[in-house]
């Protein structure tokens, strides 16, 4: 499996988490990384064609940012209007991501317990990313469980030392997909009577 990670940081280089993760995911086999800012300039311009062609060339694409104002930074939503184009993403003839697999990288600064209903915060993650989600969705692509790691803003370098093996065994599972799972659980069950006969 081929992945794509778009790195989106206003400045990268003074970053502690996204840095420690873009540089531990840039020496990672099978994965391409792309430091957004650096690519788009002062501007944020992309080009379109070479931005379509790496996706193409990837099955799984990545979002890596911390989580700014319940968002990411402005880098990857001008990359987004610019390269996920009718035609391309959706719309008429705008199938050319279908089946493949998108997966967020999110830092946030505050404690996880700050995410939820009642919480600092109010809302959970998982209801923050939806605009991502039915970006994917849109797109035909398969919305996978997103990496977040929270209280970045406090933590030592040794827990985000820590955090980076977690986060690429994430990013690099093959059953992040339930749909990949569960095929290979039945296939395990139909091989092997003994243990089916047990589960029913």
């Amino acid at each position: 499996m081929k992945t794509l990670v778009l790195t989106a940081h206003p400045n990268l280089g003074k970053s502690r988490v996204n840095r420690a993760w873009f540089e531990a995911l840039s020496d990672a086999e099978t994965v391409t990384t792309r430091d957004l800012t650096v690519i788009g300039g002062e501007t944020f311009q992309f080009d379109v064609q070479a931005e379509h062609e790496l996706l193409l060339a990837h099955d799984r694409i990545v979002f890596q940012f911390p989580f700014y104002w319940y968002s990411a930074p402005p880098v990857l939503k001008a990359w987004m209007d610019q390269v996920l184009t009718y035609g391309f993403a959706y719309g008429p003839g705008g199938d050319k991501l279908a089946g493949r697999e998108f997966l967020l990288l999110v830092s946030t600064g505050g404690p996880a317990d700050s995410y939820h209903a009642g919480g600092y915060n109010n809302f959970s993650m998982a209801e923050f990313l939806k605009p991502y989600q039915q970006t994917a969705l849109l797109a035909g692509m398969t919305y996978l469980r997103p990496y977040v790691a929270h209280g970045m803003a406090v933590a030592t370098e040794a827990q985000i030392e820590a955090s980076i093996p977690d986060m690429l065994a994430h990013l690099t599972d093959p059953e992040l997909d339930p749909k990949v799972k569960q095929a290979r659980l039945l296939k395990e069950l139909e091989n092997d009577p003994a243990k089916a006969a047990a589960v029913s």
